[in-house]
């Protein structure tokens, strides 16, 4: 019995997620279908001699177009005596219904039929909305679920969002009074708020934050099982119902309260940024429900929003738990962030400006004012957001080039940088200078500190000395800009022996406006960068040339740089040698040496065993330092037999899920092979001495022209800043292999969310395209 019972725990716990799908949709399509089946009217009534009495409509647009007022006395609902109804004695109201018929004051017999669409409010609040949740809802569980990330959280959030679209989805069921629509209301509304309970506990864990708080919340699963229980009890002894609603809203409240409690506290004693956002992200939502319907209902059985209406706040929480704790990132968070407060600032005070000129110039009802604040509040958010893109990639029609001088500057270096040659890269600038601010007079001139000459470059135009001023010239600093009678003048470069001066002739008659001036300084900037860097190139093929002439096989500041980086590598293979291999001999050596003079016989065979076991581990440490300098199955077998090895060898060290993909590349050039390897061997070493992930995913894919590898993983993270200057974990190596091929290499990590780092290399430049293939792409996981 006991093995059998261990079964089933062990099934339900394999497939909890397609049983919990399960029952999300068919009791979701349910409910639903019961909001769908019949209207919702809210009308309460109040028996007066023997007659129910209409005193209120919550739809009072609706009731007015129908002529129905406090007095009307209502004889049937759904061609069912008033009087026979099973609710009406403890409600008091008529819930929903299809038909009615109502006696006047005058004695007139008045029937009505109702359809969804004759109460907007009702069939858009209470059905569309709510559909459209469950469904967006289910495939971002699905979604989740898929990508497995931090698993135990993920499992968790899945459940709380689940159980929060389910309590979203039962109002307009549970409105109704269906027995099935109140027993999952009540059930999920409490359920949600115990698995955030749970969530908390094991977010703070994560985050590595001592929780102080309550040691056992699984007991607080007994408030939804008894919810459930009460639940299925009223549909027995219906007269319950009103006490058990504010039971559990009661009981909802103080799981609020508590779980705000929590996190207010948690986020006062850590100050952590993580518990910020998800403090803001309960607060927001849950503030209306509580405030405007949850603790009126309580106190004094009043409401200043219906439950429909405050339930739309809900609809952030799982979407903003969604957004702060994946660990993956779906996008930049910080940045939406800085965008939506920016959004929320202009939509909300324009909302409110116009809800003050409705209140002072128009009748509304505070519902209606309600639904005019989110409708306009929502829809300037969203103008914002699509204007803010938009206007993003119209920019060019939007903004001209004549009067767009970041896009002017940016399409200016561009074109100027391609440019190689110094010569040409003034002429080239000077070009760029005269179409964009327009003035035909543009030229570079020399200044010759020795000689104090000012020669012009251009001989297009003849200028005498005595038009320059040369104290002026001489005076010109980087970044400067002077205007003179006929000219402007502006500093290009200087170097020992010359000053390279800008001259614009404006002739009196056009003048540079303060954006042209800035534009020119900051190209003048970029400029003067671009000619240092061009004469150390310039500089740098010129040695090359004279070592060519020379015969000499190599330049003696590249001989001493090479030199250097060799004995780097062999020191830290010497040093690593040291560490290891060479303790284990020396100690093996003593062994024997103690061995040799011992005179208690009978332990020398067990010693010696010992001894050989010793060997044997030191021989296989210094094979496995053999093949990593030179792994001998990349000659042999290929590079897929290679990292199948290297990959199995990790798995036997790992204690983490690895997820890998090797596609099989044909490579023209042998060395990105080798390059391969060692980034897979530096990767995987960093996983598993400074990661302390639990899932690591590495792989090799195929592209057009050449390759890419990309890794991720979910642990510690880092501060990209440190390991950059530390180079701790070898990102930097990595990098100088990558940018050996002209490849990219792009690293992002913050701590305690991880590492991704992408690579990728062309081969375009020398491989045809037609040589290479990609085959069959299979993937693999291995469990540490």
């Amino acid at each position: 019995m006991f093995r059998k019972s261990r079964l089933v725990l062990k099934y339900l716990k394999n497939k909890w997620f397609g049983l919990a799908i399960g029952f999300y949709l068919i009791s979701g399509i349910y409910l639903l279908y019961i909001t769908y089946s019949t209207p919702f009217l809210n009308i309460e009534l109040e028996k007066i001699n023997d007659n129910w009495t209409i005193t209120d409509s919550y739809y009072k647009n609706w009731a007015s177009k129908h002529q129905i007022v406090p007095g009307d006395i209502v004889l049937y609902v759904d061609n069912v005596k008033i009087s026979n109804l099973s609710y009406i004695s403890f409600d008091s109201a008529i819930r929903a219904a299809k038909e009615i018929t109502i006696q006047k004051s005058d004695g007139r017999i008045v029937f009505i039929k109702i359809k969804n669409l004759d109460i907007p409010q009702q069939f858009y609040y209470l059905l569309i909305i709510p559909a459209c949740y469950y469904f967006l809802t289910l495939f971002i569980t699905i979604y989740l679920y898929s990508k497995r990330i931090n698993q135990k959280l993920t499992n968790l959030l899945i459940l709380f969002i689940l159980s929060v679209s389910l309590a979203y989805v039962s109002i307009g069921a549970s409105g109704r009074l269906d027995s099935i629509g109140m027993i999952i209301n009540r059930s999920s509304l409490l359920l949600c708020l115990v698995i955030l309970l749970l969530f908390l506990k094991k977010y703070f864990l994560f985050l590595d934050i001592k929780w102080l708080f309550l040691k056992n919340i699984r007991n607080f699963f007994i408030l939804p099982f008894f919810a459930f229980i009460m639940s299925v009890f009223s549909i027995f002894y219906p007269s319950i119902n009103p006490i058990l609603s504010e039971l559990i809203l009661w009981l909802f409240f103080l799981l609020i309260l508590l779980n705000l409690g929590i996190l207010i506290v948690g986020f006062f004693k850590y100050k952590s940024s993580h518990l910020k956002l998800l403090l803001m992200s309960i607060i927001i939502p849950f503030l209306p429900f509580l405030f405007l319907y949850a603790l009126p209902q309580i106190l004094v059985n009043e409401q200043l929003l219906s439950a429909d209406i405050c339930s739309l706040f809900l609809l952030l929480i799982p979407f903003s738990f969604i957004f702060t704790q994946l660990t993956e990132r779906i996008f930049d968070m910080e940045y939406f962030i800085s965008r939506l407060r920016y959004y929320f600032n202009f939509s909300f005070g324009f909302t409110i400006w116009l809800l003050i000129g409705l209140y002072l110039f128009a009748d509304l009802s505070v519902s209606h004012m309600t639904e005019i604040f989110f409708f306009a509040f929502l829809s300037l958010m969203a103008l914002f957001y699509i204007k803010e893109r938009i206007d993003y990639r119209k920019r060019k029609i939007l903004f001209s080039t004549k009067g767009d001088y970041i896009h002017r500057l940016y399409t200016t270096v561009e074109s100027i940088g391609r440019v190689v040659k110094i010569e040409d890269l003034l002429e080239k600038f000077v070009q760029e200078v005269v179409v964009q601010l327009e003035m035909e007079s543009v030229y570079v001139l020399t200044y010759d500190f020795q000689t104090h000459q000012v020669t012009l470059t251009n001989k297009s135009k003849e200028y005498t000395q005595h038009q320059i001023d040369e104290v002026l010239v001489e005076r010109l600093g980087l970044g400067d800009i002077k205007k003179t009678d006929h000219f402007y003048i502006a500093f290009i470069h200087q170097d020992v022996n010359y000053k390279r001066i800008l001259v614009v002739d404006h002739n009196k008659t056009i003048y540079l406006k303060d954006e042209e001036l800035l534009w020119l300084e900051l190209l003048l900037l970029y400029l003067n960068n671009f000619i240092e860097n061009t004469k150390m190139v310039e500089e740098l093929l010129n040695q090359l040339k004279h070592m060519k002439e020379a015969d000499n096989r190599q330049l003696p500041w590249l001989n001493k740089l090479l030199w250097l980086r060799f004995e780097e590598e062999k020191y830290q293979l010497a040093q690593e040698l040291h560490d290891t291999i060479l303790q284990e001999q020396l100690h093996i050596a003593r062994e024997m040496d103690v061995l040799m003079h011992t005179k208690e016989k009978e332990e020398i065979p067990s010693k010696l065993i010992k001894l050989h076991e010793h060997m044997i581990i030191s021989l296989n440490d210094l094979r496995g330092y053999c093949e990593n300098l030179k792994p001998p199955l990349l000659d042999t077998l290929g590079l897929n037999a290679a990292l199948e090895k290297l990959i199995q060898k990790i798995h036997k060290r790992a204690n983490f899920v690895l997820i890998y993909t090797i596609d099989r590349l044909y490579l023209e050039d042998e060395r990105l092979n080798l390059m391969i390897y060692r980034l897979f061997q530096e990767l995987l070493n960093n996983a598993l001495k400074h990661s302390y992930a639990n899932t690591v995913e590495i792989h090799l894919l195929g592209t057009e022209e050449g390759f890419q590898i990309l890794y991720s993983d979910d642990g510690v993270g880092c501060n990209i800043d440190d390991i950059l200057l530390a180079d701790s974990m070898g990102i930097q190596g990595m990098q100088e292999r990558v940018q050996a091929f002209n490849g990219k290499f792009a690293l992002d990590s913050k701590v305690g969310e991880g590492m991704t780092i992408r690579i990728q290399v062309s081969e375009t430049q020398h491989t045809n395209p037609y040589t290479y293939k990609t085959l069959t792409r299979p993937t693999y996981m291995i469990r540490g």
